[in-house]
């Protein structure tokens, strides 16, 4: 896809968790010289995503945009939640105000991961309104995975911009999720070893354009 063609939002979601989805994010953050935005953070312990992206992206403080919900332990939103006597509410989620022409939105886990009682990633994303990357691994099992993930998608009418393969280049996998999923495949990025700026925007540009 050509850098003119990418849409203002973007929703980068996965088929799993630890699929790629940060990488993926903090490239098209870099490439698209975009804000970055976590709506959900559960895990502090660690580095967390928007601290991964602001790392390996460079950008300054005023393009990564605060998460609405820090929670403490790396699970499920909705059991990071009540672990911190946290109830996640639709209705405190909108699109936050930035100043650059693109707005990069990562998820937390896979489509159908909850975030209360009655909502799931999936139905943030429709309440957003925005179009979705979905990031999938390249390797054995990722045609079932993705392929429910796109089914889930359609049957909420969420466009689709594309996916991408995270991992070793897998043409059959390529060539089946293109044809049964009748979808494009945006890029395959290998893994990668040394994370930063440049390496971000060489990748970007090799595997996108």
């Amino acid at each position: 896809m050509d850098l003119k063609d990418w849409p203002s939002h973007i929703f980068v979601t996965g088929t799993d968790t630890g699929i790629g989805k940060t990488v993926v994010s903090a490239m098209l953050t870099k490439a698209l010289n975009a804000s970055y935005w976590k709506p959900i953070q559960a895990g502090l312990e660690e580095e967390t995503d928007t601290e991964f992206v602001r790392r390996t992206t460079g950008f300054s403080e005023d393009r990564i945009i605060p998460e609405r919900y820090r929670l403490e332990t790396p699970m499920s939103p909705h059991g990071a939640a009540k672990i911190d006597d946290v109830y996640i509410e639709m209705s405190d989620f909108s699109l936050p105000k930035y100043d650059t022409d693109h707005l990069v939105v990562e998820g937390a886990g896979g489509l159908m991961v909850p975030i209360n009682d009655e909502d799931m990633i999936i139905d943030l994303i429709s309440y957003l309104q925005l179009p979705v990357v979905l990031v999938a691994r390249s390797s054995l099992g990722t045609l079932n995975h993705t392929f429910l993930s796109l089914e889930a998608l359609w049957r909420r009418d969420i466009p689709i911009l594309g996916v991408v393969m995270n991992g070793p280049e897998h043409q059959s996998n390529r060539e089946a999720i293109q044809h049964y999923g009748n979808i494009d495949i945006l890029a395959e990025i290998d893994t990668m070893q040394d994370i930063n700026p440049n390496a971000l925007q060489a990748t970007f540009e090799k595997s996108f354009l």
